[in-house]
């Protein structure tokens, strides 16, 4: 008989129920996310605590739905629903949500709304972070180094405005009416018995250009108007980026990340078609990360070479 290693038997009953902390090392990164948010003042970050009304359900504490995010940022779980899942079949989550009931674990929704309700407290939860990776050495807050990339929108380059591009289509919607109606006119000229153009058809088609003519004329009015150079339909913040035709349409994101470990002290999102306007920004966020240090030094490529930004007066650009 072959012997093999198996594990116990699924009915199999004992006298004391398994704990948690036989299944997380001691050197698992999840003991690390729980220290660290037990160890935040979750109120000074902009955190509120939620309280039910009368019989209502109670929520959740903030700093459980705090530590699931972080252990999803950690490994690559962004999607509520996947964190959703987590909570049911992942033990390490499981230890993190302190081992909430089924049918009490936080779902999708619940996730989401959490994410979108507190988007000021994650910024300073992040600055906390690298406050305390500087206490430990990690950071050396001398030199930084900034980038940026461009990552692409939920949205269709054809949805996408530019004022050229909507005089353009407004030029060839002119020209479009124009044909249908000279083809109205030979029709009236046509002798009897000749081939005869469906007029109905070439109405509605008409009726339909003009609808669409003067949607594109409100909107042009709109970016005059407000000093817009270009507008995105699906998603409004999206911009179309220079000279990355696989992004098209999307945003501009910028990160900066210390000489020592390359841990990034400060990241930023933005429509920006180039990075010309990003240093002094960002140069300024890092230094506010750590904790304003005297002298610190930023390095970047010529993507990022103005004048006004480079010559500041408390920071040193090489």
């Amino acid at each position: 008989m072959i012997n093999y290693i198996e594990g116990d038997h699924r009915d199999q009953d004992f006298l004391l129920p398994e704990s948690l902390e036989d299944y997380v090392g001691e050197d698992n990164p999840v003991r690390f996310i729980e220290g660290f948010v037990d160890k935040l003042d979750l109120s000074e970050c902009g955190f509120i605590e939620e309280r039910a009304s009368g019989a209502g359900r109670p929520g959740y504490d903030p700093s459980d739905m705090l530590k699931l995010y972080l252990y999803g940022y950690s490994n690559r779980t962004r999607s509520s629903r996947m964190l959703e899942r987590a909570c049911h079949i992942n033990i390490e989550v499981i230890s993190l949500m302190r081992r909430l009931k089924p049918d009490l674990k936080p779902d999708h929704k619940t996730i989401s709304e959490f994410r979108h309700k507190y988007p000021k407290a994650f910024k300073k939860v992040f600055r906390q972070f690298v406050l305390l990776c500087r206490q430990l050495g990690l950071v050396a807050g001398e030199i930084v180094a900034i980038d940026g990339t461009q990552l692409k929108a939920v949205n269709n380059p054809k949805k996408n405005m530019t004022r050229t591009r909507l005089k353009r289509m407004i030029k060839d919607a002119d020209k479009e009416i124009e044909a249908y109606m000279e083809r109205l006119d030979d029709e009236d000229a046509r002798e009897k018995g000749g081939r005869k153009l469906n007029r109905s058809k070439l109405r509605a088609k008409m009726a339909k250009i003009e609808e669409e003519l003067s949607s594109m004329k409100e909107l042009e009015a709109h970016m005059e108007a407000e000093g817009i150079k270009q507008i995105s339909e699906t998603d409004p913040d999206s911009r179309a980026m220079a000279k990355n035709p696989r992004i098209a349409v999307g945003y501009n994101a910028q990160a900066s990340a210390d000489e020592a470990n390359c841990i990034i002290v400060a990241e930023d999102l933005s429509n920006d078609v180039l990075d010309y306007d990003q240093l002094e920004p960002m140069a300024r966020q890092s230094k506010e990360n750590l904790g304003n240090p005297e002298n610190l030094s930023v390095t970047a490529d010529k993507g990022y070479d103005k004048a006004s930004q480079i010559v500041s007066g408390d920071l040193k650009v090489v």
